[in-house]
């Protein structure tokens, strides 16, 4: 793109910075509500001032103040069937409901994410790249529909959760940045949802899958990596992924950029002709930090950039795939937005509401806080599955009210969609978050997530009737006629009958029934 004269350029950022803050100021003092259409969302902020959106994404809300088209596309696992979730109204937060309708008594992922700015930028499975994904033929695994429950204005909503394997991308896109062009992107995360994998990202990316070389990618991280670049403290830190780099400055490495850890937290980023800022801040009150504003990284081919024009959630432009986030709303725009601009997004997305939303407990949905108690009569009906503090092996134990708080954590479990199968289960640790219930040898054990497909198996299990009768058993999914069982009080995947001592058949059926109780922590 040309360069304006700097004087036509003074004089319309000054102009948009008057209108911006106008606007910021009217949405202070509003009240958000979902009975009302939006008079103002994001993007039409962003076009009064001049950077107008090419791409807007969001599962939780129109960000548009007429958009009243569909946000997402959800599908049921049972039949495959599809259906698109709308706003309530016009400008208006999801309608959750129409998707817990739907999904109602079995799982759903996220297939689409649509584009909001009526460019088609929509977001789909990513497709095997440079990295493979956990899914069929290399591809990445799609996010489950109801691992991210939040509320916006007091409604329900959901957002997009990404455990690592799982990705969304769109290589033919329309509109977006290519070359050194200017653009500016924002997202809303979960600051509080990170690991130090490769890369948890949203923005523009190489149309390839692969890593074509300094500068060919321009989007937001979120995460506590330190193989690049890093910030103070431990992290985690809002970075630019610029391909072959995390850049939290000018600097190649280290840059005095604060950690956050915002429960929702916005994150921007923009670039121009050498010339790029990353800032952040409180989703839900407060204004934006600049935490970055400068030349381009100290580095060789980052300026002129090269960017490509793809879009990425989730993953990195060569498809690296082993980054956790939670993702809700955000967008790319054509131009370099003024911090006034942003500003006065960052009031609109405020005003918005954004609040934890409560997870059932007790249940197997995704995202929900449950306890596993062995039905083993008489032996066991008073123990429940749990790891082990000394080691990491999961064991079986008697837990009750007067047990330490410490134990009772370590019979607590978070349910995940599968790494592997996002129709099936994942059991996190609710006490070493990040870590996971798998079989190795057939024995179980927590262990951290290496982001590689065999771990993803290893640690995914899919629900069935209860061997027994009764309750809930859980077989392997990469060893079918295996099922979660407790021998001797230690957990292993066990067959009925088998060379294995913990394949024995006596008690096969009552062992490898569970229930589903509600958290003991």
């Amino acid at each position: 793109m040309i360069k304006p004269p700097w004087i036509r350029s003074v004089r319309r950022a000054l102009l948009a910075a008057g209108a911006t803050a106008a606007l910021a100021a009217g949405l202070l003092t509003a009240t958000a509500t979902t009975s009302q259409a939006a008079t103002q969302g994001p993007c039409d902020i962003y076009a009064a001032g001049g950077t107008p959106c090419v791409a807007a994404h969001s599962t939780t809300r129109a960000l548009y103040g007429a958009y009243n088209g569909p946000l997402y596309q959800v599908k049921r696992v049972s039949d495959n069937t599809t259906k698109d979730i709308l706003p309530l109204n016009a400008g208006g937060v999801a309608d959750a409901a129409a998707q817990d309708s739907f999904c109602a008594n079995t799982s759903c992922v996220i297939t689409v994410i649509y584009d909001q700015s009526g460019k088609g930028n929509k977001l789909t499975q990513a497709l095997r790249g440079h990295w493979p994904g956990p899914a069929e033929d290399g591809n990445d695994n799609l996010a489950n529909a109801f691992e991210a429950p939040v509320t916006v204005g007091g409604h329900k909503a959901y957002g997009v959760y990404v455990a690592p394997g799982t990705g969304y991308r769109n290589n033919n896109t329309n509109g977006i940045a290519t070359g050194d062009q200017p653009e500016g992107m924002y997202a809303i995360f979960d600051g509080t949802h990170y690991n130090g994998g490769c890369c948890f990202d949203y923005g523009n990316a190489e149309t390839t899958g692969n890593d074509d070389g300094n500068g060919t990618m321009e989007a937001l991280y979120f995460g506590n990596s330190k193989g690049w670049g890093y910030g103070s403290g431990p992290g985690p830190w809002v970075m630019a992924d610029m391909e072959n780099g995390l850049f939290s400055g000018v600097n190649t490495r280290f840059n005095d950029i604060p950690s956050v850890s915002h429960r929702f937290l916005t994150a921007t980023l923009k670039g121009s002709h050498n010339q790029w800022a990353i800032r952040g801040g409180n989703a839900q009150s407060g204004s934006l930090s600049t935490y970055y504003n400068g030349v381009r990284p100290n580095a060789p081919g980052y300026n002129p950039m090269k960017k490509q024009g793809a879009i990425i959630l989730g993953i990195g432009g060569d498809n690296s795939n082993t980054g956790a986030g939670t993702f809700y709303e955000g967008v790319m725009t054509s131009g370099y937005p003024s911090d006034a601009t942003e500003n006065a997004v960052q009031a609109n997305i405020t005003a918005a509401g954004y609040n934890s939303g409560s997870t059932s407990t007790g249940s197997l949905t995704p995202g929900s806080r449950i306890s596993l108690k062995a039905t083993t009569s008489p032996c066991c009906t008073s123990h429940y599955l749990r790891h082990n503090n000394a080691d990491n092996k999961v064991v079986l134990s008697p837990i009750n009210s007067s047990n330490a708080a410490t134990d009772k954590a370590d019979a607590t479990w978070i349910v995940r969609a599968g790494l592997a199968n996002t129709s099936c289960l994942t059991f996190e640790s609710a006490n070493n978050p990040g870590q996971f219930l798998r079989h190795s040898n057939y024995q179980l054990y927590l262990n951290t997530d290496t982001g590689g497909s065999s771990f993803a198996k290893d640690a995914t299990f899919c629900p069935t009737a209860g061997n027994s009768g009764s309750g809930i058993s859980f077989q392997s999914l990469n060893f079918p006629t295996k099922y979660i069982r407790h021998y001797n009080y230690t957990a292993y995947i066990a067959s009925n009958g088998g060379s294995n001592t913990w394949d024995s058949t006596r008690s096969w059926a009552q062992d490898t029934s569970w229930v589903t109780a509600s958290p003991w922590s």
